[in-house]
């Protein structure tokens, strides 16, 4: 008996048989379903369990039985007379039967023009591919399941609906991509399910998650689970088309960094879910004044303790506040607020998790092959192979996932210093040079250009912000001009080096003056993001307010004025939640903010401080539209380490009104001091940190100032004012 073959020559007979029974045939479309031979059409089905078998052809022709083949229980084979579509009846020993159909009368899903673009690692819209989707083919209800495995010897599909038996439903295998597929028929959303694979070297390895499955399991369980990402009804079209036309380089940006799971908890204990957090959440910084909110990684993960920076299923949004809908619908509600949203994105490296990428199918597949680039012994987790085109195509197709299904708006991309530097984390001699002898990951550079032109060029007015702890240079220099191409990179040695400053007591803090004002030398060197995010109150590290030296009173001042000194400075803004009311205490993944210290006077203080400042900062060009340039700042006072005093002014355009600061980071009052500035006219407090509102002394609301023709600190006018002890002043000129 011959029987056809779907793409090159195939083991057939008895062997072929056996091999199939036993789960190690390679190409199962060259023995299984109908077959074209010299006898006629042969139909030949596999289903362990079954004592008798029958095909009933939809035609209404009258049913076949086929016989059993010998030494393989539960393999059926025979000749059927031109049986068309139909529908198989299986009888075990036992009387109980079951009808399905068979997923072997099926042709392939996927086009030669997909499977040439996977092949050579350009294919934009991967998701739409790979992974498990729900259709109707050839008339048909099912999944079509494809996963990228080059190098197995077979793939299945496991589950509940076939026992999880791995020699049930074998893949159909496209060369020269490495895509295998199958199309189950009558297998719909909410199915669990994983990949068994026979690795290169015909090892059967741990069952792998879908890499590119939308669902999970609530972890530690961990099968992919089969989930449709397009029932949300969107709202936000304007949102959307505004988004285009922004020019976030010279628009006031200030986020809000949420870990979603600890942000704020049901009275059960539980986190909120996506939908209670696309009411909850977005108010809430919508009232605050942010301008977007971030989210750490919520791409499947399965330790809770990675806050979600070990992620496993990077399509997949976490199970642990609901379905994909429901972050769409914090998404939408967002935009519908007037917020971006931020997703953390970890392009940089994966877990170890057997039922992870790690050699997923038998050989070094998404990691790179040699051992000593394979692993970041810090993290002890996988790195990615940034020079094989299939690695690229997968991370590249994620980023621009999150933006279209999800309609994000940015993408923080984490660690990326770990991705640009072939020694980040390693010792001497345990690290491979690149072709030039040095240190820098010239394939993971390439990449994320490509990720930033990508994301410009199909998603107007998205952008991403770079986790770049390194100084190395570009990273949010044009393409064009041989830069990365992010939109911002987090100012790491800015928070460094102003917590630093405020951890001291005012004494020392003469002796390290130039620590708030060395930030200034390279502000302008990048686009910057002033970030006091989640890595400064992990565990350990204490709360913001656990930094704050002196009394508790003098804590919450030093605060408030540190926060006046970060919104007066040049550059973007994030605050990590619980921050902004002064919480204490470090971080913990598994609780809640501690939202009844809002009850206390102090931390509602901070609280409304944050909030104007917000306000304040949306509200004066001069506070944003020039942060990046240094046209945007000019010094007043940088060198007054006696009373620790600083003072700058900060400018828009020249139909703007100039905003002057001031900060008072010593013990000591400043009943009168003089401060130069640039300009005649009416200038006025507009915000004093150490008003009462805040929780400070001083009752009077916004005075004006009165000023005189002195000139003073290079300045052709100058004033005095009162300074309290640790505090930040904000004046405007208002004619």
């Amino acid at each position: 008996m011959t029987y056809r073959s779907a793409s090159r020559a195939s083991p057939h007979g008895m062997d072929g048989f056996l091999r199939l029974a036993k789960g190690a045939h390679s190409d199962p479309f060259s023995i299984l379903g109908p077959q074209d031979t010299e006898e006629g059409t042969v139909i030949t089905v596999f289903t362990p369990g079954a004592d008798a078998l029958e095909i009933h052809p939809e035609s209404g022709a009258r049913a076949t039985a086929l016989p059993s083949v010998d030494g393989c229980d539960g393999l059926f084979s025979g000749v059927v007379a031109a049986p068309g579509a139909y529908r198989v009846l299986a009888r075990a020993a036992d009387g109980a039967t079951w009808a399905f159909d068979d997923p072997y009368r099926f042709g392939p899903v996927l086009s030669d023009f997909d499977l040439h673009l996977i092949a050579e690692g350009t294919h934009q819209r991967l998701w739409e591919k790979l992974g498990a989707h729900v259709m109707d083919h050839e008339g048909v209800r099912g999944t079509h399941f494809a996963v990228w495995a080059p190098h197995a010897q077979r793939v299945s599909v496991v589950g509940d609906f076939n026992q999880w038996d791995g020699r049930r439903y074998p893949f159909r295998r496209h060369d020269p991509s490495g895509v295998w597929e199958l199309f189950v028929p009558g297998l719909g959303e909410g199915a669990r399910y994983k990949y068994e694979i026979l690795g290169c070297d015909g090892t059967l390895l741990p069952p792998k998650a879908d890499p590119v499955g939308f669902g999970s399991e609530h972890p530690p369980a961990n099968a992919s689970v089969v989930r449709r990402v397009n029932r949300h009804e969107w709202h936000d079209a304007a949102w959307m088309e505004e988004r285009g036309r922004r020019n976030p380089v010279e628009a006031p940006i200030s986020v809000y960094e949420v870990h979603l799971g600890s942000w704020r908890r049901n009275s059960d204990g539980t986190p909120l879910s996506y939908a209670d957090a696309a009411t909850a959440l977005v108010s809430y910084a919508q009232t605050m004044g942010f301008t977007h909110i971030e989210l750490l990684p919520i791409s499947e993960h399965p330790f809770d303790g990675s806050w979600g920076y070990q992620p496993v299923g990077l399509y997949a949004p976490t199970v642990r506040y609901g379905p994909p809908e429901g972050l769409q619908a914090l998404v939408d509600a967002a935009h519908q607020a007037g917020l971006g949203v931020i997703l953390d994105w970890v392009p940089g490296h994966f877990p170890t998790d057997p039922h992870g990428l790690g050699r997923f199918d038998g050989a070094a597949l998404y990691e790179h092959k040699d051992p000593r680039a394979a692993r970041h012994p810090e993290w002890n987790t996988l790195l990615y192979d940034y020079g094989r085109p299939g690695v690229q195509n997968y991370l590249l197709a994620n980023a621009l996932y999150w933006l279209e299904v999800y309609h994000v708006d940015v993408l923080r991309v984490d660690a990326v210093s770990a991705m640009l530097y072939r020694d980040h984390g390693r010792a001497a001699g345990d690290w491979v040079p690149n072709p030039d002898g040095g240190r820098e990951n010239h394939e993971a550079a390439a990449f994320l250009r490509r990720l930033n032109d990508l994301c410009a060029k199909l998603h107007p007015g998205t952008m991403t912000i770079a986790e770049e702890s390194s100084a190395f240079p570009g990273v949010t220099r044009s393409t064009n001009e041989d830069g990365l191409g992010f939109a911002f990179k987090w100012n790491m040695g800015w928070a460094h080096d102003t917590l630093d400053y405020m951890r001291k007591d005012p004494e020392a803090r003469r002796r390290d003056h130039h620590k708030l004002t060395f930030g200034l030398t390279y502000a302008f060197s990048e686009r910057f993001m002033l970030s006091i995010s989640h890595d400064e109150v992990g565990p350990d590290k204490g709360s913001m307010l656990d930094k704050m030296p002196g009394t508790p009173a003098e804590a919450f001042a030093n605060l408030r004025a540190y926060f006046g000194f970060m919104w007066g400075h040049p550059g973007k803004k994030l605050l990590f939640m619980g921050q902004e009311f002064g919480a204490r205490g470090g971080w913990r993944h598994d609780g809640s903010l501690d939202w009844d210290a809002l009850d206390t006077p102090a931390h509602a203080g901070v609280q409304r401080l944050v909030r104007d400042l917000n306000r304040l900062y949306r509200a004066e060009p001069a506070l944003h539209t020039r942060d990046s340039d240094p046209a945007g700042f000019d010094w007043i006072e940088a060198d007054d380490s006696t009373n620790s005093v600083y003072a700058w002014r900060r400018n828009g355009t020249p139909a703007d009104p100039m905003i002057v600061v001031l900060c008072n980071f010593g013990s000591q009052a400043q009943p009168c001091y003089r401060i130069g500035l640039p300009q005649e006219g009416r200038w006025q407090v507009v915000l004093d940190t150490d008003a009462a509102d805040y929780g400070g002394g001083r009752q009077e609301g916004r005075t004006s100032i009165e000023l005189q023709p002195q000139p003073w600190q290079g300045q052709p006018f100058s004033t005095t004012i009162r300074l309290a002890p640790f505090s930040t002043v904000f004046l405007r000129r208002i004619d």
